[in-house]
């Protein structure tokens, strides 16, 4: 009731695929009373909010869904490699009716504030609709990529056209014919808009910042045989990706680039390029990520590609990444990507040759001088990446701690799981876990299970509040730390190093295991067998 403290066992924020499987768990399996808090009007979270033409998953569908649903891994037949964005949240839609999810799910509601009480060792929970609840245990579902960066543009309230933020998209959509389109951004968003609004737009103009190394999608119709074979080995599947080092059925070259001869180098670069998909980014030679020699060789075979397709040299130029090594930034997935820079009514401004963006006006954009008259603009600027949502929920940990000023300097875990300071206090996918460097959906599973274990065996044995110590925490932040250090990531100003938000501290925000994510969950897995090693229960 709005107004009232309503008690629960848990609740959980967000009621996209991590809040959906956590209530799932929670209630189904444990018994307990949950309650989920949705800020959209349905489920889906990032497949609900991120309606932008071209939008759709960049892991293959076969394991991008749910694992624990054996049955509809079998029923379930996904259109095409790579799904769109309405059929994502439709398979949502459909799991939530088919586990009667959604009678546990306020929506239209967003957490504002949340403190520990730590007299009756409970969360408060506030919202934005005046409603109060109470719970054990606090779950934060809220996603890595859902709080929105939109960078202060001076002079944006005066533009008189349409603008919009892709992740914000008008659900009615836009209407893009003969009107002159700007893009702000060459993310892994903007990557699969480009294409599909310079088709409708009547002059396209893309603002670049940083070049981006782009892979082949080659997405279509998934082979009706090839989805028999997968379904039939469904058990293996999951296995293999549980196990893997990224989520998915990956493994690198077990040699160096360096070794290889450069015919046999040019002939696996053809075969992952002509495969399409993350395999030249996850499935590439083993020191391409270590080495700079190794990874120059890698980086070099795009950037040919790149010349190769774009007509005009000057604007291939722009096109060829600089400054950073491949790999250490979200790798986008392209269709038709670079073609469209041959189109006549398409033009590239870049940051670094043509001037930055200096300001909105009432007619378009300043950049370099120069003025560019817009009726849309659609600014694919990213995200404030994993700390940003949670920093959001306004929460308050033991002796009135803040989760903002405790993260200050940068995100402080353990194990991207929890945080010291804020019992009973879990976060699905957070910031030092694999995360965004994974399937999301296994690491998704993982989490959620490791958590609803946690919780039974608190109940099992009586324990009122468990939470990460602060020795565990700064263990895991030296390691985390030290794992990415001896990578070439560091080397990128990318939103996995922060570097995309003004004034962030710059700080490895996922977590890369050195054994991937198979040796993360076995990590886990052992900590939770050695009764909660590095937390302290009461």
């Amino acid at each position: 009731m709005v107004g009232t403290a309503e008690n629960f066992d848990a609740v959980v924020i967000g009621a996209g695929f991590s809040g959906m499987y956590m209530l799932k768990a929670l209630r189904d399996k444990l018994g307990l009373k949950v309650r989920v808090y949705e800020a959209g009007e349905t489920v889906g979270g990032t497949w609900y909010w991120n309606r932008y033409p071209g939008a759709r998953c960049d892991s293959d569908s076969y394991i991008y869904c749910f694992t624990w649903d054996k049955q509809l891994l079998h029923d379930w037949e996904w259109s095409e490699r790579y799904p769109e964005q309405p059929e994502i949240l439709r398979y949502l839609e459909h799991v939530a009716e088919r586990h009667d999810l959604k009678r546990d799910i306020q929506f239209n509601t967003r957490v504002t504030g949340a403190e520990f009480d730590e007299d009756k060792a409970l969360w408060k929970v506030r919202t934005d609709t005046a409603e109060k609840a109470t719970a054990r245990y606090l779950i934060a579902a809220v996603g890595s990529l859902s709080d929105t960066n939109m960078p202060p543009f001076k002079g944006i309230e005066k533009f008189q056209g349409k603008w919009c933020h892709t992740s914000r998209f008008p659900h009615t959509g836009i209407d893009f014919t003969a009107k002159r389109v700007a893009v702000v951004g060459t993310g892994a968003t903007a990557v699969q808009a480009i294409p599909e609004i310079a088709q409708q737009a009547k002059h396209l103009t893309v603002f670049q910042r940083t070049a981006n190394y782009c892979v082949p999608a080659r997405n279509g119709k998934v082979d009706p045989d090839l989805a028999r074979a997968r379904k039939a080995d469904y058990d293996g599947v999951v296995k293999r990706i549980r196990e893997s080092f990224f989520g998915f059925e990956y493994n690198f070259i077990p040699k160096s680039v360096l070794e290889a001869t450069t015919e046999e180098r040019d002939r696996e670069f053809d075969r992952m390029w002509d495969a399409g998909g993350f395999a030249f980014w996850l499935a590439n030679y083993q020191d391409m990520f270590f080495s700079q020699e190794a990874n120059d060789l890698c980086a070099d075979y795009i950037k040919r590609k790149i010349r190769k397709t774009v007509k005009d040299r000057v604007v291939a130029e722009k096109l060829v990444p600089k400054g950073h090594p491949y790999g250490t930034k979200r790798q986008p997935l392209d269709t038709n990507y670079y073609e469209t820079f041959n189109k006549d009514n398409v033009l590239l401004v870049d940051a670094s040759t043509d001037g930055p963006i200096e300001e909105i006006t009432e007619k378009g954009i300043r950049a370099g001088g120069k003025q560019y008259e817009f009726d849309i603009i659609v600014f694919a600027t990213g995200f404030d990446a994993l700390t940003g949502p949670l920093k959001a929920l306004n929460l308050t940990g033991r002796g009135g701690r803040k989760l903002e000023k405790a993260w200050a300097a940068g995100p402080r875990t353990y194990l991207g799981i929890a945080v010291a300071g804020f019992p009973n206090f879990f976060t699905i996918t957070g910031p030092q876990s694999p995360s965004v460097l994974s399937n999301m959906p296994v690491s998704i599973e993982q989490h959620v299970e490791w958590i609803a274990d946690c919780v039974d065996t608190m109940r099992r044995s009586g324990k009122t509040t468990i939470e990460a110590t602060r020795q565990a925490e700064d263990q895991w932040v030296a390691h985390v730390n030290e794992s990415v250090n001896t990578t070439l990531m560091p080397r990128a100003n990318s939103w996995y190093m922060s570097a995309n938000i003004a004034g962030k501290p710059r700080a490895f925000l996922p977590y890369l295991d050195p054994e991937g994510v198979g040796g993360y969950r076995k990590r886990c897995d052992e900590i939770a067998a050695k009764g909660y090693e590095g937390f302290a229960l009461s």
